[in-house]
């Protein structure tokens, strides 16, 4: 894949997986509890591992290639 459709996916997903956890920061009190286990468990994580790839990830590439020699 290239680098700029992988940086596309990737900023895609980071702000599909931003909707739900809006939604659980601006829900009515009475629904919190049920989002907050797909909000912890699943958004949140996504979530982070695409804002880190797109924000590191030219190091974790590299080391990988490091490695790999």
């Amino acid at each position: 894949m290239f680098k700029i459709s992988q940086r596309v996916v990737f900023r895609w997903i980071h702000i599909v997986f931003s909707i739900p956890i809006l939604g659980y920061i601006y829900s009515p009190f009475e629904e919190i509890p049920n989002y907050a286990p797909a909000v912890r468990f699943v958004f949140l994580p996504i979530l982070l591992l695409s804002g880190l790839w797109m924000w590191k990830g030219h190091i974790f590439k590299r080391m990988r290639t490091k490695k790999a020699l």
